[in-house]
């Protein structure tokens, strides 16, 4: 595992990553972004049945092994991709994750009202695009927080 994913020394828990969990979904995060972090520890927990690996944007084998999500892609959204190669970003992603995480299925009917994915995308890009403005007290220990704000 690459240690710029799930460091110890930014203060992340150990996530599992596609090494640990060879037929799972793969998340990919912005792991420079302490929200993020914090999300993806909640994340693993919901998960009590193993179904998702780790993986940091910022880790060099996401180039490689997903060369059509470019940097860019990746800093506005979350990516899982699933067991048959599909993508899923943002909130599409999360709609997933409550039809595949057993303790999420309680949030499924309400992100799933026909019609709505339009708005939640829309409320997920905001938030996304000023995750790093939510850690204002607390700044990540590189600076890349000052660097990704807007």
């Amino acid at each position: 595992m690459q240690a710029s994913s799930q460091t110890a020394d930014r203060g992340t828990t150990q996530l599992p990553s596609p090494e640990d969990r060879p037929g799972a979904d793969v998340v990919i995060y912005d792991g420079q972004c302490r929200m993020c972090q914090a999300q993806m520890r909640a994340l693993n927990w919901w998960d009590c049945q193993g179904h998702l690996a780790y993986l940091s944007l910022h880790d060099e084998c996401v180039a490689e092994r997903y060369p059509d999500l470019t940097h860019e892609m990746l800093m506005n959204r979350m990516y899982v991709i699933d067991q048959k190669d599909r993508r899923h970003s943002g909130a599409e992603a999360v709609r997933y994750l409550t039809r595949r995480l057993r303790r999420l299925w309680w949030a499924a009917p309400l992100l799933h009202i026909p019609g709505t994915l339009r708005l939640w995308q829309f409320l997920y890009d905001q938030i996304a695009r000023r995750r790093y403005w939510f850690n204002a007290k607390d700044c990540c220990d590189d600076g890349s927080c000052r660097l990704h704000r807007r």
